[in-house]
């Protein structure tokens, strides 16, 4: 159940980004301005995201070749 609720809220950033796109497209002139802080919002989390997975990553990588090495030695 848990894996569930993981898997949804990993949809969240970008359809928050999607909607923003969408309202901004939908809206005239001084009305778009409203539309920019969601897509603001969206783009950060997506970025924090990647960001923090990728130095999960190479974090990870980093520990499999020190262990590697341990072990050849």
């Amino acid at each position: 159940m848990k894996d569930h609720k993981i898997f949804y809220l990993s949809f969240a950033a970008p359809c928050l980004v999607l909607i923003a796109i969408l309202g901004f497209f939908q809206r005239k002139d001084n009305d778009r301005v409203q539309s920019l802080p969601a897509f603001v919002s969206g783009i950060g989390f997506v970025t924090t995201s990647f960001i923090g997975r990728n130095m999960r990553r190479k974090k990870l990588l980093t520990e499999i070749f020190n262990i590697n090495n341990d072990v050849n030695s």
